[in-house]
């Protein structure tokens, strides 16, 4: 199969990756799983045809060159966008590509919680994080987010995304998209003029570093609603995070920073579903209250989450929390969702309705 037919599969099949390299099958993801497809090892001039069609453009094709590594969307007529990354391995290229959904689905529709999520939409400034290990929803879930203020609310958003994965369409909102490399040269770059640019809402497709994490602070303190994303596992750990950014002598000031402008995270992990039909999230939310703006403060971050597993009134819930619910409602696996916990001990308690006495 050539390129547009193994593009047309992972749609028909829907599967999230495609994963291609000489010498091995073709493989695509199905709801978390590696699975085969062709019959047929592919061969050094395949991947050649291969490579050569995703950088066809000059630009790429010296970013690669430079790099031995590349990441850009590439549309395919007739099948749909797709997030390519192009990498080298033993001298080799591999290709990896993600489906990009050209649909938005709601917060109901991706299985989020809709009343906490349409919280954080209403926020005009402050700092919202979207957490979770690559490939389980962060783009999506902040995609539901932006379309569910365009279809409601007279704002500018910016976005800055490495590269632009969903393409919104203007409602009520005026959505500007801006991608690194094509528009900006890098996140801090774009971040040093985006107040000039008077936007209400400013999306950071992800942060890695100080700089970057120190213009998107500024941009709350002028008044900006900054949405973000990290390749973090929960709360705690990403508050942590973003205060190891920066140097020792600073991690007071970032604190009191953070206590003042978080408005809270959503974390996320995909679970195969029980019936077969795809996957489901299990999530932790946190709202920060002024009890937990304190404990930032303080730098007694650790203890967040006993007020996130106590914080139902608050719109707040633990993973430990979704994992029991989503079993419960027969949605997931009791198995899966134990493999999914971070402590099996507490997930067994919980699942029996018990309360880990020694927390």
């Amino acid at each position: 199969m050539n390129l547009r037919e193994l593009f047309q599969v992972m749609v028909d099949k829907g599967a999230s990756d495609l994963y291609l390299r000489i010498r091995s099958y073709p493989r695509v993801r199905i709801d978390g799983q590696l699975q085969l497809v062709g019959d047929n090892e592919i061969g050094r001039d395949e991947m050649l045809a291969a490579t050569n069609l995703l950088l066809s453009n000059e630009q790429r094709r010296k970013q690669f060159k430079e790099n031995f590594d590349i990441d850009f969307i590439h549309e395919e007529p007739g099948v749909g966008r797709f997030r390519v990354n192009v990498f080298m391995q033993r001298g080799t290229p591999v290709v990896v590509a993600r489906y990009v959904h050209s649909h938005i689905k709601d917060f109901e529709d991706l299985y989020l919680p809709a009343k906490v999520c349409k919280l954080f939409c209403e926020e005009s400034k402050g700092l919202f994080l979207c957490c979770g290990p690559a490939g389980n929803g962060k783009s999506t879930t902040i995609a539901s987010m932006i379309e569910y203020i365009n279809n409601l609310c007279n704002k500018h958003i910016i976005t800055i995304e490495d590269p632009v994965e969903f393409l919104f369409i203007d409602k009520k909102s005026l959505i500007n998209q801006r991608e690194l490399g094509l528009d900006v040269h890098s996140y801090p770059q774009a971040l040093k003029y985006v107040t000039q640019q008077s936007p209400d809402i400013i999306y950071i497709g992800n942060i890695r570093d100080q700089e970057t994490m120190q213009a998107a602070i500024t941009a709350t303190e002028l008044g900006t609603f900054v949405m973000t994303t990290f390749h973090t596992i929960n709360a705690v750990q990403t508050i942590m995070r973003i205060v190891n950014f920066f140097p020792p002598h600073l991690h007071d000031e970032v604190r009191t920073q953070l206590s003042l402008i978080l408005r809270g995270t959503i974390s996320l992990r995909l679970l195969p579903r029980k019936d077969g039909r795809g996957r489901i999230p299990a999530y932790e939310t946190m709202v920060v209250t002024p009890m937990i703006a304190r404990l930032i403060r303080e730098g007694r971050i650790r203890e967040i989450q006993g007020f996130i597993d106590e914080g139902e009134l608050f719109g707040m819930q633990s993973f430990k929390q979704s994992l029991v619910r989503l079993v419960k409602d027969g949605f997931v696996d009791p198995g899966a969702a134990r493999a999914m916990a971070d402590s099996k001990d507490e997930f067994d308690l919980a699942l029996k309705g018990l309360k880990n006495s020694f927390q």
